[in-house]
């Protein structure tokens, strides 16, 4: 079961290219889930940056629960 709202596209992403048989959409969908993933370093980048930048636990906790960290 998926995690995240990224791991939710990614498995959609993946189910849609096991019924693809054109070609074409199946570069597209290659394409989309190359995309998804830079999207995902670039998360959990900005995740790992602001939990550098900020030393309050209850603040990194509070921004957990909203889920804008992971």
């Amino acid at each position: 079961m998926a995690e995240t709202t990224l791991d939710t596209i990614e498995e959609l992403l993946a189910g849609a290219m096991d019924d693809v048989d054109d070609p074409e959409v199946a570069y597209r969908i290659r394409s989309a889930r190359q995309l998804l993933a830079v999207v995902r370093k670039r998360h959990d980048d900005l995740d790992e940056a602001i939990e550098e930048a900020v030393d309050d636990r209850e603040l990194t906790g509070a921004l957990r629960d909203l889920g804008y960290l992971e």
